[in-house]
C-alpha cells in the first residue's frame, strides 16, 4: 500500500526545481559577463604593456633594437610568474582548464585568474609570438569554476559553468556566441550533452555582448562575404584542405619540439625564455608582422587590401615564420595560445594559394582573400580538431553562408588527414606528454545510471603517514594490494601510495615514511559521483584507483573507488538497463493479438541443457527475449549456453508456447516449470 503525497508536495516541489533552474541561469549570465569584462581587461593589459615597449623604443637610443629587449624580457617575466606562483599560468590555458574540467572535478585555483592575465599580458606586450584566446580560455573556465564552487552547486553543474566560461571565453573573442557554444562542447566537454547546454549557451552570448560593449568592435575579427563562381572551384578549395594539413602537422611538431628542447635546460630554466625570446625578436626585426597575436594582420589578409602589395612567396614565408616564433614562444614557458597563430597561419596559406593560382585559373575569377578564409577554417581544424567550431567561427566572422562548401570539403579532409598521421591535437599533446589520456563519452553511458557510492569498497586499506616504507610494503603484499589510502593525524585524507610509490623509494625503506613517497592531493570522487565520470578520471590519469571522499567534506575518506568496482557496477548497470527493457516490452503483450510473454525453467536432463541457443530448434512463432540464471540476466545471443536451472523468457504464441514446453521437456524425467508473468512480474516457480 502506498502512502499518497500531499496534495501541496508537488507544486512545492516544481516551484524549487523553477527556482533550481532560474538560480543556475543567472549564475551562467553571471559567469558569461565576468568572462567578457575578463577578455577585454586582458586587451587592455596586452595593449599597455605593448605601450610601454613602444615607449622603450622612442625614448632609448635602442630604436628597432628595443624589440631584441622587449621580447626576451616579456618572456622571461612571464616564465617567472609561472615558475614562481603557478605552474598552471605557462602555455596555452586550454590543457590545464581540460585537465579541471575532467580530471579535477571541474576545480581550477582561484589564483591562476590574475596570475594567467599578467602572464599573458607580459608574453603578448613584450612581442612574443601566440594568441590570447586560449589564456582568456582558461581565464574563463576559471572564472566558471570558482562561482560554480562558491554557491554550492553538485558536480554536474560545476562542470557546466567551467566549459560555459571556456566557451564564452571564445564567444568574447570573436563575438561569435555560437562558435563558442560549439568549442566548450566539442573541444572542452567532449560531448554534445543536452544537460550543459543552456550554461554554455547564456555564458557564450553574455560574454560577447558584454566585451563588444568595453572594447568595442575594433578588436574583433571581421571579413567580406565570399562565395564560389564556379562548382570546379572545390577541386582548388579541396587542395588548400590539403595544405592545412601540412600546415598544421608542422605547427604540431615544432611544439613538440621546442617542448623537448625546453625541458634541457633543467634547473636554469631562466635561459630557455631568454633563448627564445632572442630568437623570436631576431626574426621580427625583420619581419615585425610575426610578432603579437597577429590578428590585424589576418584581418587585412581576409579583406585582403594587401592585394597587388604581396607576392605568394612572401605569404607563404610568413606562414612558416608564424610557425617557428609560436612554437618557440609557447614552448619557452611563457603564456600564449595557438588559437590565433593557426588562423594567422590559415590565412596567409590560403591567400598565398590564391595569389598563385590567380593568373593560372581561366575558369573563373579567384579572390585570395576566400581562399585565406578557407585555409584558416581548414588549419585552426587541423590544429585543433575541432572541425565544428572552424566552420562556426568563420560564418559568424564573414556572416555569410556564401563558402559553405569550400568550408565543409577543406576542413573535414584537413581534420581526418590530420587526424590520422598526429593523433594528437594542440590541446591534447601536453597532456599526452603528462600520461593523460582523454576519453570521448557517448551522449547515452549505461555507467551514467550507477553512482559510485553504490559500488564503492567500504572500508578500503589505509595506513597512517608517519608508517615507515618497509611496513607499508609489507601491508600491501601481505593484502595482495596495490595501493593504500594516506591518513594524517587526524584521520583526514593527506594522500594515496602505491607499490610503485614504494618500489620507486630511493632510499632504505626502514628510514624512509611513507609521506616522502606517497601523492600527496590526489584526484578523488564523492559518492555521488557518476561511475562513468569516475571511470573517465581514471583513464585519464592512468591509475587503478581512487579515493572517495565526503561529499560535504573533501578530506574525509569513505571508501575506495577500483577497477573492480568499476566491473560490478557494469554489471548492475547492464542488469537494471535490461531488466527496464524487459518490464516495457513485458507492458507491450496485449498489443500482439494472441501472443503473450511467458517464462520456464530449463529442467534436468533437457534437450537444451549444455547447448547453444542456435542449436536448439525453436518452433515458429517463439522469440526468446532473456536469460537469467540466478540473479544475473542476459541479453541472448546463439552463443548464449543454456543450462540447467536457466530461466528462459519468451514471446509466442500460445501454440508455440505448448510446442516449447514439449520440445524442453522431451527427454526430461520432470516437468518443465513455467513460472507464471503477472502485470509484468514473476511469481515464484512451480
Amino acid at each position: 500500500m502506498t502512502t499518497k503525497e500531499p496534495r501541496l508536495e508537488r507544486p512545492r516541489r516544481f516551484a524549487s526545481a523553477q527556482f533550481e533552474t532560474a538560480r543556475f541561469l543567472g549564475l551562467s549570465l553571471l559567469v558569461g559577463g565576468l568572462v567578457g569584462a575578463g577578455a577585454a581587461l586582458l586587451i587592455w593589459a596586452i595593449e599597455w604593456v605593448g605601450q610601454g615597449s613602444i615607449w622603450l623604443a622612442d625614448s632609448t637610443s635602442l630604436g628597432r633594437f628595443a624589440i631584441l629587449v622587449t621580447v626576451p624580457l616579456g618572456l622571461l617575466i612571464a616564465w617567472w610568474i609561472g615558475a614562481k606562483f603557478a605552474p598552471e599560468v605557462a602555455g596555452d590555458g586550454v590543457p590545464e582548464a581540460t585537465i579541471g574540467l575532467a580530471v579535477h572535478a571541474g576545480y581550477l585555483p582561484t589564483r591562476s585568474i590574475p596570475l594567467k592575465l599578467l602572464a599573458t599580458a607580459f608574453t603578448l606586450g613584450g612581442g612574443g609570438s601566440a594568441g590570447r584566446e586560449g589564456p582568456i580560455v582558461q581565464i574563463g573556465a576559471t572564472i566558471g569554476s570558482s562561482v560554480a564552487r562558491r554557491t554550492g552547486l553538485g558536480e554536474d553543474k560545476i562542470r557546466s559553468l567551467v566549459a560555459a566560461g571556456a566557451g564564452a571565453a571564445i564567444g568574447a573573442s570573436f563575438n561569435a556566441p555560437i562558435a563558442g557554444m560549439l568549442f566548450a562542447m566539442e573541444v572542452m566537454l567532449r560531448t554534445f550533452s543536452v544537460r550543459h547546454l543552456s550554461a554554455v549557451v547564456v555564458a557564450s552570448v553574455a560574454a560577447a555582448v558584454t566585451n563588444k560593449s568595453l572594447v568595442g568592435s575594433g578588436e574583433l575579427l571581421r571579413a567580406k562575404s565570399y562565395g564560389v563562381i564556379d562548382p570546379r572551384e572545390l577541386v582548388l578549395y579541396a587542395a588548400v584542405g590539403l595544405l592545412a594539413v601540412v600546415a598544421g602537422y608542422g605547427l604540431l611538431k615544432m611544439l613538440s619540439l621546442t617542448e623537448n628542447l625546453g625541458e634541457r635546460f633543467g634547473k636554469r630554466g631562466w635561459i630557455r625564455p631568454i633563448v627564445a625570446g632572442l630568437a623570436v625578436a631576431g626574426i621580427g626585426f625583420f619581419e615585425p608582422r610575426i610578432l603579437g597575436t597577429g590578428q590585424r594582420f589576418v584581418a587585412e589578409v581576409l579583406d585582403f587590401s594587401l592585394l597587388g602589395q604581396e607576392l605568394w612567396w612572401i605569404l607563404l614565408l610568413l606562414a612558416v615564420l608564424k610557425i617557428f616564433a609560436t612554437s618557440v614562444t609557447i614552448g619557452s614557458g611563457a603564456s600564449g595560445g595557438a588559437f590565433m597563430p593557426s588562423l594567422f597561419i590559415g590565412a596567409t596559406l590560403g591567400a598565398a594559394f590564391g595569389e598563385l593560382m590567380a593568373p593560372i585559373w581561366n575558369i573563373s575569377p579567384l579572390r585570395p582573400g576566400a581562399f585565406a578564409v578557407v585555409g584558416m577554417a581548414a588549419t585552426f581544424a587541423a590544429v585543433a580538431r575541432a572541425p565544428l567550431t572552424a566552420i562556426l567561427i568563420v560564418f559568424e566572422i564573414t556572416q555569410d553562408y556564401g563558402l559553405v562548401l569550400p568550408l565543409m570539403l577543406a576542413v573535414i579532409l584537413a581534420t581526418l588527414i590530420t587526424d590520422v598521421i598526429h593523433p594528437e591535437s594542440v590541446y591534447t599533446l601536453p597532456l599526452a606528454k603528462r600520461g593523460i589520456q582523454l576519453v570521448r563519452s557517448s551522449e547515452v553511458d549505461v555507467l551514467d545510471t550507477v553512482k559510485v557510492g553504490d559500488v564503492m569498497s567500504l572500508n578500503p586499506l589505509t595506513v597512517p603517514i608517519g608508517m615507515p616504507v618497509s611496513e607499508v610494503q609489507a601491508i600491501l603484499d601481505r593484502g595482495r594490494r596495490h595501493g593504500a589510502a594516506v591518513l594524517d593525524e587526524d584521520d583526514r585524507l593527506a594522500g594515496i601510495v602505491s607499490i610503485n610509490d614504494v618500489l620507486r623509494a630511493h632510499g632504505p625503506p626502514e628510514s624512509m615514511s611513507v609521506a616522502e613517497v606517497m601523492t600527496r592531493r590526489p584526484v578523488t570522487v564523492s559518492p555521488n559521483t557518476l561511475v562513468s565520470m569516475a571511470l573517465e578520471r581514471m583513464a585519464a590519469l592512468g591509475v587503478g584507483r581512487l579515493p572517495v571522499v565526503s561529499a560535504e567534506d573533501a578530506s574525509r575518506l569513505v571508501g575506495m573507488f577500483r577497477r573492480e568496482d568499476a566491473v560490478r557496477a557494469y554489471h548492475r548497470a547492464l542488469g537494471t538497463s535490461t531488466s527496464h527493457e524487459l518490464a516495457r516490452d513485458r507492458l507491450k503483450r496485449r498489443t500482439y493479438p494472441g501472443a503473450e510473454f511467458f517464462d520456464f525453467r530449463i529442467p534436468p536432463g533437457s534437450m537444451a541443457d549444455g547447448k547453444f541457443l542456435r542449436e536448439v530448434s525453436w518452433p515458429e512463432g517463439c522469440t526468446i527475449v532473456s536469460v537469467r540464471r540466478g540473479r544475473v540476466v542476459y541479453v541472448p545471443t546463439g552463443n548464449t549456453r543454456i543450462v540447467r536451472d536457466d530461466v528462459i523468457t519468451a514471446f509466442s504464441t500460445p501454440t508455440a508456447r505448448r510446442a516449447v514446453i514439449d520440445r524442453l521437456n522431451a527427454t526430461g524425467d520432470e516437468p518443465t516449470a513455467e513460472i507464471p508473468v503477472i502485470d509484468g512480474e514473476e511469481d515464484e516457480p512451480l
